[in-house]
This record gives C-alpha cells, structure tokens and sequence, in this order.
C-alpha cells in the first residue's frame, strides 16, 4: 500500500506550478511520436507529416477532452465557470479527445491526401501508450478511483478529492484504500498497444487497413465500459452513465466497421476497394525485414 498520497505539483519556477498531470501528458506525447514516427516508417508512409500533425491532433483531443471533462464534473465548475479556461486544469475526457482527435486527423490526412485508413493503423498502438501513461497524471491528481478495497494495490485518497459517497468520517484516510482505476486503464494500454503491434506485423496479410483503428475502439470501450461499474456520480444520460453509453457506441462501431470494411468488396486485404482505387502492392518481404510500402493515396 501507499503510505502517502501523492502531490499534483512537481515543482516550482517561481510563480508557476508545473503538475505532474502537465509531464505525463508531454511524456506520453512524445512517446506516441517516437512510436508513430517508427510505425509510419515501416510502413513506407512519409514519417514527416507526424510532427506537424501530432501539434493539430493533440490541440483538438485537448480542446474535446476538456470540453467532455467540464460537462462530466460540471458540480466542479457550476460555481466558478472561469476555471474551466483557468490554471491548472484537473482533468480531460478521453472520449472526447478520441473524436474530436481522429476529427482532427481525419481532415489532416485528407489535406495531404493521404490514405486515412493506412494512418489510422499507424496511429492505434499510440492512442495506447497515450493512455498508458497519461492516466498517472489521475494518480498525482487522486482521481479516477474506484469504490474502497483491500487489495494490496490499493491507493489512499485525501478527504479533498473524495467523492460524497466516501467522506473520511466513514472511511478514516489511515486504514481505507481505493480501487486504482487509473492503474487498470494504464496496464490496459500497455497490454493492447503490445497487441495491435504484434497483430499488425503479424497478421499484415489478413488485416484491411483501418482493422486496428477499430480493434483500439472495441477494446478500449470494453475496458471503459467495466470499470465504469466502479465509478459513482458521473455524468448520466436518463440514469445511465454517459461513458457507458459511448463506450456502447465505441464497440458497436468498432465491430460494425470490421465487419463492413469485409463485405464491401474488391479490394485487397488492405482496404484498397474502400477508396474505389486500384493500385499494385508489392508482395511484403519474408518476417523480420517489415512490412512493404504503402503508395499515397487518398482514403
């Protein structure tokens, strides 16, 4: 167990406060670039269009996870509105940094005409490692924890950051501990990031272009929809919580996607009959030397 409960600030220059919620985002930033740089290359996709477009993305997921953030806890926010655009903020919402993110990257891949599909399996492992470490900028800011445990992994909460349902009267800070589902979310990310690595070198031969994309939906909307069973007042749509509702949505077009990309028919296993085209492949060399290179083209 933890002894202490962690401070949400690293460090000081003078007047400014930089947070730990601020690094592991920049860390987790710069990780996914490394890792989509590496993966576009090997793909034979023009590595250098991720710089520019990693600025654009991570400005609009910031933009929409804050806004999803600020409607979520809006109990936070309903008496001092000014400290939804104030310093420093405490938290986003992954969903909505998902939608307007790909959003983002959608109509940046098509100004550079590239296809988006192709880009889309590229940039999967990366939304996994994003959230593998972003999610410990939740443990520095003790959020995103579930109901009081016993197991040994356990973290204790300050009676500040506590939700209602777990005031310190009833649950003392020295003997309870809370269920890490920031832990789960980030071991989640590690693991599946792993996965769609493996799977794309894998089974390159079986995968249709945009396959991984939707495999990240199914599975992070999985994970997201479990854990949400451990979390209390969220935000709720007619008494359902709401991220249940779009982790619901994220499955059903993740399936719905693998599925339709299969039967429409024409194409390659790479997803060329989606964009109407045809163009010659070159067979990808034996295991071990990477996958052969993708021609532009616009999705």
């Amino acid at each position: 167990m933890f002894d202490l409960t962690p401070d949400p600030i690293a460090f000081r220059l003078g007047p400014l406060d930089i947070h730990w919620y601020g690094i592991a985002y920049a860390v987790g930033l710069a990780a996914v670039y490394i890792l989509v740089t590496r993966l576009a290359e090997r793909r034979g996709l023009q590595a250098e269009l991720v710089g520019n477009g990693m600025l654009l993305v991570a400005a609009a997921a910031l933009a929409g996870g804050r806004l999803y953030h600020v409607i979520d806890q809006w109990q936070l926010y309903a008496s001092d509105p000014l400290k939804i655009v104030l310093p420093p903020y405490s938290g986003l919402g992954v969903y909505g940094g998902i939608i307007t993110g790909t959003l983002a990257a959608f109509l940046y891949i098509r100004r550079h005409r590239q296809n988006f599909w192709v880009w889309a399996d590229v940039v999967a492992p990366g939304l996994f490692l994003m959230q593998a470490i972003g999610r410990w900028g939740n443990f520095f800011n003790q959020e995103l924890y579930g109901p009081p445990t016993n197991l040994p992994w356990g973290i204790p909460i300050d009676c500040a950051h506590r939700i209602d349902a777990y005031p310190c009267t009833t649950f003392p800070l020295e003997t309870t501990r809370f269920q890490p589902l920031f832990l789960y979310e980030s071991l989640s990310g590690v693991i599946g990031m792993l996965v769609l690595i493996y799977v794309g070198e894998r089974a390159f031969r079986w995968l249709r272009s945009g396959d991984l994309l939707f495999l990240f939906f199914i599975w992070y909307g999985v994970v997201r929809f479990s854990l949400e069973t451990l979390r209390l007042n969220n935000w709720t749509f007619f008494g359902i919580p709401t991220a249940q509702l779009v982790s619901f949505a994220f499955i059903v077009v993740g399936v719905t996607g693998l599925i339709v990309r299969r039967r429409l028919g024409g194409g390659d296993e790479r997803g060329e009959a989606v964009t109407g085209e045809t163009s010659e492949q070159p067979a990808r060399p034996a295991s071990g030397s990477g996958p052969a290179p993708l021609p532009d083209e616009s999705a």
